[in-house]
């Protein structure tokens, strides 16, 4: 799987992504990054947490099939399996899916309930298996990067910032 949304930069944890739908830059950043355990019953975050605000749109990562829309420990979640294996997971989102649904990058799969006490914002998960649980950041295109231009002395040209 290769999410055709691109990283801008930045270190974590305030990376910010392009929307793949519209190109445009998002307001979205991570808030909290993976933390994957090497043994699966270590402690961890399983995820990145992306800010998102309650009532927001929620959408696919990548083209898929709902494989699961309920409630764990209270918090409503939603799973979508993917042509490559990978599934991915968004919590706590208010579901507009059920599954089985076929769901299409880009497409609203429900919107943001209130953040829970354990994540702050979205937390956006996704694995390989049972128990094989990957950094979903590293399923995002590479950004691609361009250099501003340089006055003489090597510096970047900063309009309304002091110096």
């Amino acid at each position: 799987m290769t999410v055709s949304a691109a990283l801008l930069g930045g270190a974590s944890p305030a990376w910010a992504y392009v929307d793949p739908t519209t190109g445009a830059p998002s307001a979205t950043r991570v808030t909290r990054g993976a933390d994957i355990p090497e043994k699966n019953w270590m402690p961890g975050h399983r995820g990145v947490d992306l800010a998102a605000r309650p009532g927001q749109d929620i959408l696919a990562a990548e083209d898929g099939v709902v494989a699961f829309v309920g409630v764990i420990v209270r918090v409503p979640v939603i799973s979508i399996d993917h042509a490559d294996g990978i599934r991915t997971t968004y919590q706590p989102v208010f579901p507009s899916v059920t599954v089985g649904d076929a769901v299409r990058e880009g497409q609203p799969i429900g919107r943001m309930a209130s953040p829970n006490g354990d994540h702050d914002g979205l937390h956006w998960g996704a694995k390989t298996g049972p128990d094989s649980y990957i950094n979903p950041l590293s399923l995002l295109e590479a950004p691609t990067i361009r250099l501003k231009p340089v006055d003489g002395l090597g510096h970047t040209p900063l309009s309304g910032v002091a110096r």
